[in-house]
């Protein structure tokens, strides 16, 4: 039953996507202004299904991270359609040629990009992914089918009702856009396997969704998502600066991804920094925990485990490493860290180059946050997820992350002669 209603609305999603992917640039943008005007129009509607989730998700013991991310009100509606405005107003990622030649036989061969087709979207309760991911999909020419965390339903169905109201209004074709409105579990299954209705899954979430969805998948995955993030505090660095930016890192949104989880200190200035460091995060309600030489400094701070530093806590805990040198800084990030951000504070031109060059990540900071690693500080109006694996795309994901290539050739008549057997080699299947 569960299975052949996802089938349908993700055949509704194939079907449109087609019309959709020829769609004008202006249609595309108009519908994303009229879905902006129609989300503000109606936060008040947004707002009061929201507060059914979190008051559900309360009831059931929710961490207070976790309702963080749950939590709406009227300033993330708003920055929700401050984002479809923005993304309307990017330049369109389609019809963009990129590569073209002429052939010696006269062939004109053009590659330029198109969209990717259906995206599927499976993500826990973030309800604003929901109006992002539509306005880019939307915008880039694809349809979309989305799964959003059974906690965020009541949050997730409002949005998306709003959304493809407004859109379809807008001339989108209708069935673009698809959210799957059930609790069952088992509908992320059903998603993973629908070869041939979506052309790619977007696991947005923990280590844990995001591992079951590459794992057990046949449609192809784009791994997004987890944040074992570290701030290396060099010895060249000015400390008033690397107080501000480890701050920031770990408290300003502790819940989400580009969250710093492990803090890393040169031994050099582990004596001036840490004591100034704990009691600046300590106001803040932040839990410490530390290797052993950091806790000969911060003698009151729990010791750090080897599951600490791999933790990606999402909450208000930090994990404190000294280190000798730059190396051991680099040999730890790059062994504990999961592709996605890393930061170093330093004054020292050539640390900085030689931690860029030499850090395994998506994104690399010198003196700076980790907390812009999105795509809305990026520039990209909003993000569909952080890609932290290698192939096809990687770091925040924007417009042009959801398109794909197709080539096309123009001729005057021209066959392929017969091919000398010894350039069968360079043949497909050969």
């Amino acid at each position: 039953m569960i299975e052949q209603e996802i089938r349908t609305q993700a055949e509704a999603a194939k079907a449109a996507s087609y019309a959709l992917a020829a769609l004008r640039t202006d249609v595309r943008n108009a519908a994303l202004e009229a879905m902006a005007d129609a989300l503000m129009e109606h936060t008040d509607a947004i707002l009061h299904e929201n507060a059914a989730d979190v008051s559900e998700a309360k009831e059931a013991g929710m961490r207070a991270s976790y309702i963080d991310r749950l939590h709406l009100d009227a300033e993330r509606v708003a920055s929700m359609a401050e984002g479809l405005r923005l993304t309307a107003a990017l330049p369109d990622p389609l019809g963009r040629e990129d590569y073209s030649v002429r052939r010696p036989n006269g062939l004109e061969i053009r590659r330029m990009r198109v969209p990717l087709g259906v995206i599927g979207m499976i993500y826990e309760a973030r309800p604003n992914v929901t109006a992002d991911a539509i306005g880019l999909c939307l915008k880039s020419g694809n349809a979309v089918v989305l799964r959003g965390g059974s906690d965020a339903l009541r949050s997730n169905r409002a949005i998306a009702e709003v959304l493809s109201r407004a859109a379809y209004t807008a001339g989108i074709p209708s069935g673009a856009v698809q959210l799957l409105a059930m609790k069952d579990r088992s509908a992320v299954d059903v998603m993973t396997h629908l070869t041939g209705l979506l052309d790619v899954l977007i696991p947005r979430g923990g280590a844990g969704l995001i591992r079951r969805i590459v794992e057990n998948s046949s449609v192809p995955v784009i791994e997004t998502g987890a944040g074992v993030c570290h701030v290396y505090v060099d010895r060249s660095a000015d400390v008033p600066m690397a107080l501000q930016i480890v701050r920031n890192a770990k408290v300003s949104r502790p819940s989400v991804c580009n969250a710093a989880e492990t803090l890393l200190v040169h031994e050099s200035i582990a004596e001036e920094f840490l004591p100034r460091m704990a009691d600046l995060l300590r106001a803040d309600g932040v839990e410490l925990r530390g290797c052993e030489r950091t806790r000969a400094i911060l003698t009151d701070i729990a010791a750090a485990s080897e599951e600490d530093w791999a933790a990606e806590y999402g909450d208000l805990i930090l994990a404190i490493r000294t280190v000798k040198d730059i190396d051991a800084a680099l040999a730890h990030i790059n062994r504990y860290n999961t592709g996605h951000s890393e930061a170093i504070v330093t004054n020292d031109i050539r640390a900085a180059h030689d931690f860029q060059q030499r850090v395994d990540a998506s994104t690399v900071y010198v003196n700076a946050s980790t907390r812009f690693t999105d795509g809305f500080e990026f520039g990209f109006g909003a993000e569909i997820g952080i890609s932290t694996q290698k192939l096809h795309v990687r770091g925040p994901m924007g417009l042009d992350a959801l398109t794909s290539t197709k080539y096309l050739v123009y001729g005057e008549g021209q066959v392929r002669e017969a091919v000398p057997a010894a350039q069968k080699i360079h043949e497909c299947g050969v």
